[in-house]
């Protein structure tokens, strides 16, 4: 399938089947982390659980990093280093795996110990917008109606929405199409069944669409203000979106 000279890859039965045999290790990965996730541990701590449960059901890291760890002002990218959590922080863990050469990702935003109200609500919204996203994502809707979907709780809410997103993955980690989190309606490309791409939320509490690129690969937002992230992977089928890492 081909969009304005992407190459657009769609799946079958048995290859979606592939793909969630390695979504449900993403899924264990990340769970197994929220278990662990509480003041006093280590990022790194948090690193070699994620690295156990993927060794243990069979699949790998990509290039090496299962997790990413990103705190607070952290949008994404942040090494899973000697940082110790503290109460109040927030973590944002995402993963991206591969087993048996199919790949999947997702990641989540994990309050620390007591965090304040607007955490709570920046957390809520991300995960409201994946939701949204994710019900937009019907056989013959567009890609830009998923887009809207998480840009509308955005904006309503006056969070940021940097530029990061979801995209497409399958036998690489990473491939057409971009999935922008705004956008327009009726436009962009075709959700066609066997269309395999991520859906990932990322807002900013301070409200800026932009980035602090200083500290690569790490991505930081500009006020300081804090960030969440909330993904899956999903699969078009003719039946409605089927999520991959649940």
């Amino acid at each position: 399938m081909h969009h304005r000279g992407m190459v657009i890859e769609l799946r079958d039965r048995a290859e979606i089947e592939a793909l969630a045999e390695t979504g449900a290790v993403v899924a264990a990965v990340l769970r197994a982390v929220g278990e662990h996730a509480a003041a006093g541990v280590g990022l790194g701590e948090l690193d070699e659980i994620a690295r156990e449960v993927t060794a243990r059901h069979g699949a790998r890291p990509v290039e090496g990093r299962v997790l990413t760890t990103s705190l607070n002002d952290e949008i994404t990218g942040g090494l899973p280093d000697s940082r110790v959590l503290a109460d109040g922080d927030l973590l944002s863990v995402a993963t991206t795996l591969d087993k048996q050469g199919w790949f999947a990702r997702a990641a989540t935003t994990l309050p620390i110990g007591t965090v304040d109200d607007g955490d709570r609500l920046l957390i809520a919204a991300t995960r409201q917008a994946l939701a949204d996203g994710i019900a937009a994502a019907q056989p013959g809707a567009r890609l830009g109606d998923v887009s809207r979907a998480i840009g509308l709780v955005a904006r309503s809410n006056g969070y940021g929405i940097p530029p990061v997103g979801g995209h497409g993955l399958g036998r690489q980690p990473h491939q057409a199409p971009a999935v922008a989190n705004d956008g327009h309606p009726s436009q962009g490309l075709p959700l066609r069944p066997g269309l395999v791409f991520t859906i990932e939320p990322v807002f900013t509490a301070g409200g800026h669409d932009h980035l602090d690129t200083d500290r690569s690969p790490v991505l930081r937002t500009t006020d300081e203000s804090r960030s969440a992230h909330a993904a899956h992977t999903l699969a078009i089928t003719r039946t409605g979106p089927r999520i991959l890492t649940a």
